[in-house]
């Protein structure tokens, strides 16, 4: 448990470097300038990346139940992560109603991920993993909002191709993992 628990201060922590201390990462871009600092914060991410997904590789093995799943909540995980998909191809999609209303698709994204996730699990590992991405999300997406308040930022409007692109885009990216890449990289099928 903590090795995930590492891997999740230190991924968490970089990618929280703007909602907890931005006056010291912008002091950090002007000191190493912006390629030195997108390479340690690349460095960093990675390093807590592997730790949390080798962390809980390993606390999965010897599990620690905290509930009793109910398996109607797996239905309803796998619908929620299908919204998560989409929600995160509105990042990259131009032109979405979904970025112009939301404004940080992913980090819902990632909120709608892990409240899914800890509905379908049920242990003391998933409750820290699942657990600290949605804490993180809620976090994050606040201090987002907050920024765009303040610096009066809008999304330019979606259109319906634009939508439409969305949609299909994260439909098709949640078919491919949840049919052929879930099981083989997480070592659970949704759907079997």
């Amino acid at each position: 448990m903590t090795l995930l628990v590492l891997g999740l201060v230190i991924f968490l922590g970089v990618h929280s470097t703007r909602v907890f201390a931005d006056g010291w990462r912008s002091a950090q871009v002007a000191r190493l300038g912006e390629k030195g600092w997108k390479g340690l914060y690349t460095l960093a991410s990675v390093v807590g990346l592997v730790m949390l997904v080798w962390g809980y590789g390993v606390a999965r093995q010897t599990p620690v139940p905290l509930w009793t799943p109910v398996v109607g909540l797996r239905h309803l995980a796998s619908l929620l992560t299908l919204l998560a998909f989409v929600l995160i191809a509105a990042v990259y999609v131009p032109s979405n109603s979904l970025k112009a209303r939301i404004g940080h698709p992913m980090v819902v994204g990632v909120k709608v991920w892990a409240l899914s996730h800890l509905l379908a699990n049920h242990t003391l590992a998933d409750l820290l993993l699942f657990g600290g991405f949605l804490v993180w999300a809620v976090l994050c997406f606040r201090a987002a909002r907050r920024r765009d308040r303040a610096a009066g930022t809008t999304y330019p409007a979606g259109t319906l191709q634009g939508n439409l692109l969305t949609v299909v885009t994260g439909v098709a990216g949640w078919l491919v993992f949840a049919m052929w890449l879930h099981g083989p990289l997480i070592g659970v099928k949704p759907f079997g």
